[in-house]
């Protein structure tokens, strides 16, 4: 049995109980990856999208996932989002540890994110070269391109998505604080331009 998870807060009461896998999109937090090691299981990656979550809960078999927007998949319901199943699934965490919503909040990892966009037209290339661009230039930081160009550091991570919609790019980075993730990104978006 695998777990899939994209929202965080709910990894301790699911990794207590799934083995092996868990699988996230690039833009979930860090307290995902956190807390699937802190019960020896490990944090995988899918492309940003219900569909590419669910595809992957199927290929590996998992038994729950979601997104960073807090949207819940639990296997054994449906293969869909559903707000209820992630509230219920809290609510039975606390009730069978016997505590209070802020106490369980307290035992988890604090992250903040910092959200950019980078205005192609003032840059004068397209959304592919520039994803190609911090590709080349951060080859060796093992950047994934599951679903635009995410680099991870020690201190956090920054990741590139194109819009599918404007011509941008959507920079988001997380760290400890919210000013530290602003500072990654701005690090890197002083190299690539």
């Amino acid at each position: 049995m695998d777990a899939v998870t994209g929202a965080g807060h709910l990894g301790p009461g699911v990794t207590e109980v799934a083995p092996e896998l868990v699988d996230v999109h690039p833009l979930v937090a860090l307290d995902a990856d956190d807390i699937t090691k802190k019960y020896g299981h490990t944090c995988h990656r899918s492309a940003v999208g219900e569909i590419n979550v669910v595809k992957v809960m199927q290929e590996k078999g998992a038994v729950i996932g979601g997104e960073g927007n807090g949207g819940v998949i639990n296997a054994d319901l449906h293969p869909g989002r559903d707000a209820l199943v992630g509230t219920a699934m809290i609510l039975q965490l606390l009730a069978e540890r016997d505590i209070k919503a802020s106490e369980y909040r307290d035992s988890l990892p604090d992250y903040e994110m910092s959200k950019q966009k980078i205005e192609l037209n003032d840059l004068g290339m397209d959304a592919d070269d520039l994803l190609k661009k911090v590709t080349e230039i951060y080859a060796d930081q093992n950047p994934n391109t599951v679903d635009g160009v995410k680099l991870d550091f020690d201190e956090g991570w920054v990741h590139f998505r194109k819009s599918n919609t404007e011509p941008i790019i959507r920079v988001y980075s997380e760290a400890k604080t919210k000013e530290k993730a602003a500072e990654l990104a701005e690090k890197i978006l002083s190299v690539i331009k």
